[in-house]
């Protein structure tokens, strides 16, 4: 599956041009069209001030969104891509959701700047529901400003926790068709200390030719497509683990596949993929199954 269209949704404040600029490497990936997408909570309109809701409000943040989204949409113009927009009031999971279906979008990308949209769309029934639904893949994009290569190159190198679970298995699967895109794969398992049969030496490095050798292969296809691929074994608890290893990685993006699954059951309690997306400070893609929307 080619990276065509892409889905922007932002609240302005959480998910910047910026962060839209640095997306725009998908184009070797064949990424030619952009969709804008803003959400006003009807619920939220006004409440920051004490008030109903207000529809001169509605009014004024529907024009706002319009003119900075005719600014952003005049630099892609110019650079031959296609643009569409959606402004529209209402739930933000449903109108994600829909705006993605009509789009028939390859991708969406969300902002988590200040921990308020990623809080509403990793809310438990809330993830569960657009995960069921649809299966196009979801970019959490968290840019920070001491962390200039994550903000310029969010693709550079990649962190890919793999577990041998299914949902692992298609993260690896949309990564290797982007070969054009990333520099580097890091793939890492991180092994559960209870797998230690013994207490020697032997004993861990038995745990860990064994966990390295499958992941060997999965570098080993990666290269095949064009990427550059190194395996890693760590140790502990997942969380952990992962995060360590994209420190020692020098990460720009972690990537993981999700279950559908209502608690997201997989081999690592299923909490990994939300737990990620919800406390890392790097952007976090998230695969879905493949299911229509």
């Amino acid at each position: 599956m080619e990276i065509r269209k892409l889905l922007f949704v932002t609240k302005f404040d959480d998910l910047g041009f910026d962060a839209l600029q640095s997306l725009l490497v998908l184009r070797k990936a064949a990424l030619n069209h952009v969709v804008f997408v803003n959400v006003i909570e009807r619920e939220k309109v006004g409440m920051h001030r004490g008030l109903g809701y207000q529809k001169s409000e509605e009014i004024k943040l529907r024009e706002t969104a319009n003119i900075r989204f005719i600014d952003w949409a005049e630099t892609l113009f110019e650079q031959g891509m296609e643009v569409g927009v959606y402004i529209v009031v209402g739930n933000l999971i449903t109108q994600v959701f829909e705006s993605a279906r009509k789009e028939a979008a390859d991708l969406i990308v969300v902002g988590n700047a200040r921990k308020r949209l990623i809080d509403h769309l990793y809310s438990g029934s809330d993830v569960i529901e657009l995960l069921r639904r649809t299966s196009v893949p979801v970019l959490v994009y968290k840019p920070l400003p001491d962390k200039i290569e994550v903000l310029d190159r969010p693709f550079e190198r990649v962190l890919l926790p793999f577990d041998g679970s299914p949902a692992s298995r298609r993260a690896v699967d949309y990564l290797s068709r982007l070969g054009a895109v990333i520099n580097q794969v890091d793939v890492i398992q991180v092994a559960n200390p209870k797998d230690l049969k013994g207490d020697t030496s032997m004993a861990v490095q038995s745990l860990r030719k064994k966990v390295r050798q499958e992941l060997d292969d999965i570098c080993d296809r990666l290269s095949a497509d064009g990427l550059k691929a190194r395996a890693h074994v760590y140790i502990g608890d997942p969380m952990v683990e992962i995060e360590k290893a994209a420190r020692e990685c020098q990460s720009t993006m972690i990537a993981l596949g999700s279950s559908s699954k209502t608690e997201w059951v997989e081999r690592w309690l299923g909490s990994i993929p939300r737990a990620i997306a919800e406390n890392s400070d790097l952007p976090t893609l998230i695969v879905p199954p493949p299911q229509r929307l």
